[in-house]
């Protein structure tokens, strides 16, 4: 009969006496002490987990359940520095199991490190867990190969940590826009469910023809307390929806296709797109990852489907055996610019340099896009917002000079 195995949890000094904790699976206390010694850990203590369900830890709901970009950056760069340093690649991944702050990170890390100790490859383990993306475990696997997986990783950090940069920009460059929005349309919910029903009465005890924008504006209050809950499901209903739409191929592309054209925010769109189009394609090909696999992936993780077609034609044409800056020029999504310094790029065998260059430029454009979309929306919000209240007020006080003739 197996032996059943349980959890012991441990605290042991490593080889620069440093303190660790963590647990293990184990038979028993032996085989846990023997298998953090051969970590290169003096164990101080082992004891078994109760699995009576009274000491359990307690977890809050969502706090388990993704792994961001910001947390594959970080363990990226940790991965690079224990294994430059001369770990082995199994300690150096239970090491970081235990380290990070990401409880589902720490799972996946100390079953990627189980992987690695039955025999299988650091992109296999990979493979298996689909927090780790597509273009990170060909990077991997590329660096497994070459010998450099501590420099590939260290690559991966950086390119991980800068895309972290330009999504916190547009969001920060989007909220102010959006708590605007938010701020409307409750203050105009309060004044039509609570302001506005109370100049009712009075227009009808006094009689009279009253303004078109204050009949508006009663039919407006009229239809929020009489249809408040569905307003009040209306936005989640559309978010869903708009989830699900972008889920079917055909909507997604022209969603895509005018989320690259809509006024204001548009032109920072297709910037970031870019930008993350020439990074990512850069850091395959100086992984050493093979041109056309290198455009298969890059396609994949491009959220944005125009694009990824456009990527995807362009790979068709160098398996035939085109360069990639003819087949740019195809598609108008890739400006002249792009297309030039690819060709430039090509000619002088330093495509990868010049792919990292074009996106540090677009890194710059996004953030100058987004401070000046930021200047100028400041002022629009606020007159926006003060239009909203200022036409409401207007259309409730509109009456007033004919109520002074009835009192008359």
């Amino acid at each position: 009969m197996a032996a059943t195995t349980a959890t012991f949890k441990y605290k042991a000094r490593d080889s620069a006496g440093r303190p660790r904790e963590g647990t293990v699976e184990g038979t028993d206390q032996q085989m846990v002490v023997a298998r953090l010694r051969e970590l290169g850990m003096f164990p101080l203590s082992v004891e078994k987990q109760d699995t009576t369900g009274l000491k359990r830890e307690i977890t809050f709901p969502g706090k388990k359940g993704k792994v961001k970009m910001k947390d594959l950056a970080i363990f990226s760069r940790q991965f690079a520095t224990m294994i430059s340093s001369g770990l082995t690649l199994l300690r150096s991944l239970n090491i970081l199991a235990d380290q990070s702050d990401n409880p589902k990170l720490t799972e996946i890390v100390g079953k990627v490190a189980k992987a690695v100790e039955e025999g299988k490859s650091l992109s296999e383990a990979l493979t298996e867990h689909e927090e780790f993306p597509k273009l990170y475990v060909a990077m991997v696997r590329a660096g497994e190969t070459a010998g450099t997986l501590d420099l590939v990783l260290l690559r991966i950090a950086e390119t991980m940590e800068k895309d972290v940069a330009l999504r916190r920009k547009v969001k920060s460059t989007m909220t102010y826009p959006g708590v605007v929005v938010v701020m409307a349309i409750l203050l105009t919910t309060v004044m039509l469910l609570f302001i506005v029903p109370t100049f009712v009465g009075m227009f009808e005890s006094l009689g009279g023809e009253l303004p078109l924008p204050t009949k508006v504006l009663l039919l407006m209050s009229t239809a929020v307390r009489k249809l408040w809950f569905v307003l009040f499901f209306l936005p989640i209903a559309a978010w869903k929806g708009y989830k699900r739409a972008r889920k079917v191929p055909r909507v997604r592309a022209q969603l895509d296709a005018w989320k690259l054209k809509v006024p204001v925010f548009g032109n920072l769109f297709h910037k970031l797109a870019i930008a993350r189009f020439t990074r990512n394609l850069s850091t395959l090909l100086h992984a050493g990852v093979p041109i056309l696999l290198a455009l298969e992936i890059t396609a994949e993780t491009i959220d944005n489907a125009v694009i990824s077609r456009a990527v995807a034609d362009v790979r068709i044409a160098v398996r035939a055996g085109e360069t990639v800056s003819k087949p740019l020029a195809n598609h108008p999504v890739f400006p002249p610019m792009v297309v030039q310094m690819v060709g430039v790029g090509e000619e002088t065998g330093a495509l990868d340099e010049m792919l990292r260059r074009i996106a540090d430029f677009y890194d710059l454009e996004v953030e100058a896009t987004t401070e000046s979309l930021t200047a100028a929306l400041e002022p629009l919000m606020i007159g926006v917002l003060g239009g909203i209240v200022g036409a409401m007020v207007i259309s409730l006080y509109m009456p007033m000079f004919k109520i002074f003739d009835l009192v008359e």
